[in-house]
């Protein structure tokens, strides 16, 4: 039975780094892409980042890049989501979700349909 199980969410003062991370079962994790997304109050589903199975290599969405910073370690079957410089509008309800596939094409690797097990989520709040 797959489990992601996120962890790491809390309050952060904005410019203050947090650390996400998705223990992940059921599944032979090293053979899957991986993505977070996130949900703000009152929005939808956005995807934020992804990483190839082998962690060869990484996509994000233009509002985080060079702030965030997705990776996994296929040893300990986790997906961590390193987020700096935080910004109020950072504050949602973060998800890691499990990929279809193990080397998605750039341009539907932000496509959420092909994501087929997601975690509960954990809370993310940026404020002063």
């Amino acid at each position: 039975q797959v489990q992601l199980v996120e962890s790491g969410g809390g309050g952060a003062q904005p410019g203050g780094p947090l650390r996400l991370s998705c223990a992940a079962s059921g599944f032979t994790f090293s053979s899957y892409a991986m993505s977070w997304a996130r949900q703000a109050p009152g929005k939808g589903l956005e995807w934020v980042s992804g990483i190839y199975s082998d962690g060869s290599d990484t996509y994000y969405v233009d509002s985080v890049k060079g702030r965030f910073t997705i990776s996994r370690d296929n040893a300990k079957n986790t997906l961590y989501l390193q987020m700096n410089s935080l910004k109020p509008e950072d504050t949602a309800l973060y998800y890691c979700a499990k990929d279809r596939r193990s080397y998605p094409h750039r341009a539907t690797m932000s496509d959420l349909r092909l994501n087929d097990y997601w975690g509960q989520g954990t809370q993310v709040t940026v404020s002063s």
